[in-house]
């Protein structure tokens, strides 16, 4: 008698595959009010936060209110950033993306005006303001793709600190699971023709599948695996 899918014991949201809504530091975003001038704020420290890639840094405003934010390269303790419409194009200061001149690094990019940020986040990461037209940015992203935002969308300038971290040899399997299980990510990854025929649909077969992995959308769950709906599989032809 085989046993469940991994997928299926996932899906069933059992607290053997779920963290703790404590376990994470902070929640890094944007906060949600609009400043006409600019509001200067110092980095007081630096926080470790196993749900980001990056480290994060603790800034007080001249309000003192607090923020935490990604850190970006070059910064330190004592540092100033500013935030607002009016704000200086400094490291990590915020500022929208009508007002940060063609060629600068920014990270931490708003897709939608409001949204506290979405894009560019990871260790390393940054984007690249291309050009401006009327009321929309062009921003090359770290995939290379060029998209158009709005204007009023927030960024930071600099680039996201912590690159390089995943360049090093992991050597042992011990690291590896601390590593995915410090951010909750599915490890080890089993593939599904390694497995007995009565435990995986590609189970036996002498590691290959054998057959199609196309499966309709309205397939059982132990079926579900493979090509779930696909539109089409198979290499293009070339015109």
């Amino acid at each position: 008698m085989g046993k469940n899918l991994h997928q299926q014991r996932r899906g069933r949201g059992t607290n053997a595959f779920r963290k703790p809504p404590n376990y994470f530091k902070a929640n890094v975003l944007f906060p949600n009010r609009k400043i006409e001038a600019k509001l200067t704020g110092e980095v007081m420290e630096f926080i470790d936060d196993p749900g980001h890639s990056a480290p994060l840094m603790r800034v007080v405003y001249e309000d003192n209110t607090e923020t935490v934010f990604l850190a970006p390269e070059g910064i330190r303790v004592g540092s100033r950033i500013q935030e607002g419409t009016g704000a200086d194009v400094t490291l990590g200061s915020i500022l929208p993306l009508g007002k940060i001149p063609d060629g600068t690094p920014i990270y931490n990019i708003e897709s939608l005006p409001g949204d506290g940020g979405k894009l560019a986040r990871a260790a390393g990461n940054y984007a690249t303001i291309v050009s401006h037209a009327l009321g929309t940015v062009s921003v090359l992203l770290p995939s290379k793709r060029v998209t158009d935002i709005s204007s009023s969308c927030r960024a930071q300038i600099g680039i996201v600190a912590g690159g390089g971290a995943d360049a090093q040899p992991i050597l042992r399997a011990g690291k590896s699971h601390y590593m995915h299980h410090a951010v909750n990510a599915p490890w080890p990854h089993h593939r599904g023709v390694k497995a007995n025929p009565v435990d995986h649909p590609f189970g036996g077969k002498q590691h290959h599948k054998g057959a199609s992995s196309m499966v309709s959308r309205n397939a059982p769950p132990g079926a579900k695996v493979g090509h779930i709906a696909a539109r089409r599989v198979g290499r293009k032809k070339r015109s």
